[in-house]
């Protein structure tokens, strides 16, 4: 594997790993497992049996979890603990076999870029959850699903593509997040302020 695709492959899995790191897990194990690509070998252990068993359960769990409208920001932010740290040693994996200051250096970035996806996937369906109907949280779960597929299919055949579209994700994340921030301010207020209301009210 030449460094572009090592590349492409290890920040890739830190971005999938922000918002299905479970389906991604399973998916590159049964790629790896049934030799349609070929891992490094510091992601071998992906083909293992209890590896497939256990990120196929946990997957479907995620699958579920996150059609649920509200309980997807529950089960995101106790994820917050599991994604990050998980996406940085995918990303140190990919260069198992590198120097250990490119090692560091892949975990280092690949937390940053499972924090970005994370952060960004987080916020953006908290806010969506604050609308009544379902339909919007049910199309941003497929459309994250179907995304997760598109990026590993580039991954593998148009490494440089996925690339420079990674950048342009984190950059609009970058744009993004503060004004997540502050609408999520926003909300917080509104919820914390509508029983004093209503008390006044009575």
């Amino acid at each position: 594997m030449d460094l572009l695709q090592s590349t492409a492959l290890a920040t890739g899995l830190a971005w999938a790993s922000g918002f299905r790191l479970y389906a991604a897990v399973l998916l590159l194990g049964l790629l790896g497992r049934y030799e349609v690509v070929t891992l490094p070998s510091g992601l071998a252990l992906l083909q293992d049996d209890w590896v497939l068993w256990v990120s196929g359960v946990l997957a479907v769990g995620e699958f579920l979890a996150d059609k649920i409208p509200a309980f997807d920001s529950v089960w995101d932010a106790l994820h917050t603990f599991v994604r990050i740290p998980a996406g940085s040693l995918l990303a140190w994996g990919v260069f198992h076999d590198a120097t250990p200051a490119v090692q560091l250096a892949a975990g280092l970035l690949g937390g940053v870029i499972t924090s970005g996806t994370h952060l960004t996937k987080a916020g953006t369906r908290a806010i969506i959850n604050t609308s009544p109907e379902p339909f919007t949280n049910w199309g941003a779960s497929v459309g994250e699903d179907l995304t997760l597929l598109g990026g590993l299919y580039l991954i593998w055949n148009y490494p440089l593509a996925f690339l420079a579209l990674l950048a342009l994700f984190l950059l609009l994340a970058v744009w993004l997040l503060p004004k997540l921030w502050r609408a999520l301010r926003r909300v917080w207020r509104r919820l914390r302020d509508q029983p004093r209301g209503m008390a006044a009210a009575s």
